[in-house]
């Protein structure tokens, strides 16, 4: 490989040095070879600017007797990439003792200088160790990523932003380079609008979100093969499926239609939050449609005193409700809700409807309409579905054609399938399509012209249960 080539020129010259730097005596054994639990250290894509996890690797000796050993970083003060040498850093150590079948460990970060490039391109380096006539290496490779970056620059504490989209003023993202959002928000003040591109990519650092402020407006509609991302900024494989890396998209009141279209919501705290923060501005609404909103730490969708519809959605892997719907009008419709969050212990229901709710400071209680059609809603709890309503406004809840996990005796199911499990192809992967055997196949109601599902599979006559239609396969993961 190339950054092989490029090691060893930077290795050449710092074995002179240290032939003519040291003259202790490091072994009898001058050809003795260390060992390495990896041959390569490899960080997936890495904005500019923004540094790396940390990853390690652990150099053995593997003889019964002392070894000293003399590590540099072969780019010097120059590389993009940094060491630690058990609890030391610096770019080169002198007489490293490694006790007889004993190990150290080498910790490694990266930072990417931003460039010209819209693609991502390599970086390379790599960790030398000389020991007396022998000499070995372990690579670092790297990808980076330039990026638009969006940093906080107002408010306070919990709620630091910075207003991407003024007054009156429509802010178009496109699918050039990614947009990484850092310290706060990226908020679209009242009367602003946000238009992002189908393709584009969105990453939040720890904290961060976007916010669509009362009567601003958002439209996040993507395609099947170019579906928008919302993700946090740690983009090393361990953390696709990992929880809370981000705050959430909050949307308030509004009079203008908010649309989300082929979108995915990930490893957020809160995916989607839709609440009003002074009033309901009745025929103003949220929709959802074929995207996926999963692996959140706390709530999937979190709606207060507001209309939210959704359609052809999968809302999964939650630490609190899925869908906890507070006061207001929701419509759903082959959605599928699949809650098997182990990261600890779930108490609440995958699915929670009420008429009332509170803030911390005061109870609301509103009239609440909520209507589940050909929805899959199943989970690890014994019940998935709950149900509170206070008596001092009404609520409308019905269920129909759908598969539901619920021991609770309620009413207004309709032609529903009750506690039979609906067969997912892997719950452990993730992967909510339906098995051949599924009861949810053939099941759902028909005439609600949904012909396609999530992934854009053509529906037939007789309709599943659910995002899925049986026989698609999910598209919506690792990006």
């Amino acid at each position: 490989m190339n950054h092989k080539r490029f090691s060893f020129i930077c290795i050449f010259s710092v074995v002179l040095t240290f032939i003519f730097a040291s003259c202790d005596e490091i072994n009898s054994d001058e050809n003795s070879k260390l060992s390495f639990s990896d041959e390569e250290v490899t960080f997936d894509t890495i904005f500019t600017t923004v540094g790396s996890m940390t990853k390690n690797f652990r150099v053995h000796n593997p003889y019964n007797y002392d070894i000293k050993v003399d590590i540099a970083l072969a780019g010097g003060e120059h590389s993009p990439f940094s060491i630690n040498v058990d609890g030391v850093s610096g770019t080169t150590f002198k007489q490293v003792e490694i006790p007889a079948n004993d190990s150290i460990f080498v910790f490694v970060k990266v930072n990417v200088n931003p460039n010209d490039q819209t693609t991502p391109f390599l970086i390379t380096d790599s960790v030398v160790f000389y020991h007396g006539n022998t000499i070995q290496d372990v690579d670092l490779v790297a990808f980076g990523q330039n990026a638009h970056f969006i940093v906080a620059d107002a408010g306070s504490g919990s709620l630091r932003y910075k207003i991407i989209a003024h007054e009156h003023e429509t802010v178009h993202w496109t699918n050039e380079l990614p947009y990484v959002v850092y310290g706060g928000y990226a908020a679209v003040d009242s009367l602003g609008t946000l238009i992002i591109d189908p393709g584009t990519k969105v990453y939040f650092h720890t904290g961060a979100g976007i916010w669509v402020y009362r009567y601003g407006n958002i439209q996040a509609v993507g395609t099947a093969d170019e579906p928008i991302v919302f993700r946090g900024d740690n983009l090393n494989s361990w953390f696709e499926t990992d929880y809370g890396q981000w705050d959430r998209i909050w949307i308030n009141e509004s009079p203008v239609q908010n649309h989300f279209e082929n979108v995915e919501i990930s490893n957020a705290f809160i995916g989607l939050q839709v609440e009003t923060l002074q009033e309901m501005i009745l025929g103003s609404s949220t929709i959802v449609k074929n995207s996926v909103i999963h692996n959140t730490y706390n709530c999937g969708v979190l709606s207060r005193a507001a209309n939210l519809q959704m359609e052809n959605c999968e809302v999964s892997n939650n630490g609190d409700c899925s869908l906890l719907l507070q006061i207001g009008n929701y419509s759903m419709k082959h959605v599928t809700v699949a809650n098997y969050f182990s990261q600890s212990m779930r108490k609440n229901p995958a699915v929670y409807v009420s008429n009332t709710y509170s803030d911390g400071y005061y109870n609301y209680v509103g009239n609440t309409v909520a209507n589940f059609t050909n929805c899959l809603i199943y989970g690890s709890l014994e019940s998935e579905i709950g149900v509170h309503k206070d008596d001092a406004a009404d609520l409308q809840c019905t269920f129909d054609h759908c598969l539901v996990k619920c021991t609770t005796a309620l009413e207004n199911f309709v032609d529903c399938i009750r506690n039979q499990a609906p067969k997912f192809v892997s719950t452990t992967d993730q992967d909510f399509t339906l098995t051949e055997a599924s009861p949810a196949i053939d099941a759902g109601k028909t005439g609600l012209g949904i012909l396609y599902d999530l992934t854009g599979y053509l529906r037939d006559e007789r309709p599943d249960i659910g995002a899925y239609e049986y026989g698609s396969r999910r598209h919506f993961r690792r990006h």
